[in-house]
């Protein structure tokens, strides 16, 4: 009898196990790929390379988007997508995965994030957004009727702000934020993150709006910008304590880069269409439909 009740129990644990209901504690969670963590430790002779872009990460002084910065932690994430990594930024194996990138573009294979290597990156992320392509002729693209903009509901603005996208790219966005639930259970805990902080904006209220506020012209807010079109929008990713969800400050996009939300977009984004700018985190294109110049 008592062997009986053992082998129920038995049974009864493995089919909670499997489908999902009964799990191990997390200290006592599978280990980690034994591959992946030498891949990441190694090669040997990375690793110099790798404790000079620790050091970097957070100190090197450089303006890539033509303002003074300190480090490239908040570029760290596209940077790592770019070359094919997940090893953390300041290990031998994100060195080693930079220096064949290097390589491959005839740069001097280093290892080391630096200001020629990260051109080469901007540019292309740059004219990966329909947008840049249709403005590099220093014409602004024509925008949509806003009688043909689709309005988000309540919830999706964020604090409940009044939102409008042309249709395809607020469909699109649904899709996105549905995936991101799904995948980071986390945010649930914070219902406004994904919300969207701006999308189509008017190109004369814009354009009075810099001639107000005499900001326009630089990498946080341009004299034309991608708003206009109906197909960007500015996402809520998160915040450095006492920072504003925009703010271009070091230390809040440094913040928002560490998340596991903007991670996923990193990784993700492009399955539905949409492609980022880095200087921004929260700036993200919807390159399904064409952008007229």
């Amino acid at each position: 009898m008592k062997w009986l009740l053992l082998i129920a129990v038995l049974v009864a644990v493995a089919l909670l196990a499997t489908r999902g209901i009964w799990r191990r504690p997390a200290d006592e969670a599978a280990p980690p790929d034994p591959a992946r963590i030498a891949g990441c430790k190694g090669p040997a002779r990375f690793a110099e390379a790798a404790r000079a872009n620790a050091a970097d990460l957070t100190g090197m002084a450089w303006a890539p988007f033509g303002v003074a910065e300190r480090g490239w932690d908040a570029y760290a994430p596209v940077i790592a997508r770019e070359v094919g990594t997940d090893c953390a930024p300041g290990s031998p194996g994100f060195a080693a995965a930079l220096a064949d990138w290097q390589a491959g573009q005839g740069l001097p294979a280093t290892g080391r994030v630096d200001a020629a290597g990260f051109e080469k990156m901007r540019v292309a992320w740059m004219l990966r957004r329909p947008f840049v392509l249709a403005t590099r002729d220093g014409q602004c693209p024509q925008g949509p009727a806003e009688s043909t903009l689709a309005q988000a509901r309540p919830e999706e603005g964020y604090w409940r702000k009044a939102v409008q996208l042309r249709p395809g790219a607020l469909e699109a966005y649904r899709t996105l934020v549905a995936a991101a639930r799904r995948d980071l259970p986390d945010l649930a805990a914070d219902p406004e993150l994904l919300t969207i902080i701006s999308g189509y904006r008017d190109p004369l209220a814009d354009a009075a709006r810099c001639a107000t506020e005499g900001n326009c012209g630089g990498p946080a807010r341009a004299n034309c910008s991608a708003h206009l079109t109906g197909l960007a929008m500015d996402l809520h990713v998160g915040a450095a304590p006492g920072e504003d969800v925009t703010s271009s400050s070091d230390a809040n996009r440094s913040f928002q880069a560490r998340t596991a939300l903007y991670a996923w977009l990193v990784r993700n984004a492009g399955r539905f269409g949409f492609v980022g700018y880095p200087y921004e985190p929260w700036h993200w294109e919807w390159t399904g439909e064409p952008v007229t110049p």
